[in-house]
């Protein structure tokens, strides 16, 4: 007896040193909780799974996908990847060779990070994604045959549309610099993806007025949640958002 409990005491303590060191070591990517598993004819499948892909220098803490995941989560998504891949090159934008470098390395470390997941095990894939990771999202999806995937687009660029996200829902400002507005206009409806656009917004999703933009983050937050729910907007639709600071 005083062998056995010398034992268990043993275990416990190098298990609690084992989670302690799990835990404390650094990651490149966040975990959500345990998803939520049913049964099938074929044994136990795993039902959601939400992966965010963030841009470039807007990680997934903030405001456009941090409270995204909230919303998500609220919806059923709890088992998640909020994905994170720091890139320093500069002066990006408007070059279409540093653009195209930028998602090649973006790309790779986006499969690194979710190379232990076994798409097969999900019958819904929600992949929410901001400015240059729209283009990641939507061609990790294509690359990778994930038909069941269902996008959050924020700020999209031209490229994301190449690789034809298909059930997808986006949102873009038009004072927005990354992007040729009229032609997001134009591929949505081509898509037939449905669009929200905010009139004077920035890349970001904000104007200059404080108050306002916390009434456009509840509104596209709003519009995420009927999305994640299946109440999506019927395909192709545009919607314009005058904002205060428009009207002024």
């Amino acid at each position: 007896m005083a062998i056995h409990a010398a034992l268990t005491v043993f275990l416990h303590a190098d298990l609690c040193r084992s989670v302690t060191n799990l835990f404390n070591g650094r990651r490149r990517f966040q975990i959500g909780a345990v998803p939520s598993r049913k049964r099938s004819g074929m044994g136990i499948r795993m039902s959601k799974i939400a992966v965010y892909f963030p841009g470039i220098g807007y990680h997934c803490d903030k405001p456009l996908l941090y409270y995204a995941r909230e919303t998500a989560c609220e919806t059923g998504y709890k088992n998640y990847r909020a994905l994170s891949y720091p890139y320093m090159d500069k002066n990006i934008r408007g070059n279409e060779k540093k653009m195209r470098e930028t998602y090649e390395a973006l790309l790779l470390k986006a499969e690194e990070q979710l190379s232990d997941i076994v798409w097969a095990e999900y019958d819904d894939v929600l992949f929410v994604s901001k400015s240059v990771g729209t283009i990641i999202a939507a061609s990790y999806a294509k690359k990778y045959g994930i038909a069941c995937a269902r996008h959050v687009l924020y700020t999209p660029l031209i490229q994301t549309f190449s690789f034809e996200p298909g059930d997808a829902e986006a949102f873009i400002g038009t004072a927005d610099p990354w992007s040729n507005v009229d032609e997001i206009i134009r591929l949505s409806g081509t898509s037939r993806i449905p669009l929200h656009v905010y009139e004077g917004c920035n890349h970001s999703l904000e104007c200059g007025d404080s108050l306002r933009n916390l009434e456009i983050i509840k509104e596209v937050m709003q519009k995420t949640k009927d999305f994640c729910e299946g109440k999506s907007w019927p395909a192709g639709k545009k919607e314009v958002q005058e904002t205060a600071y428009q009207r002024q």
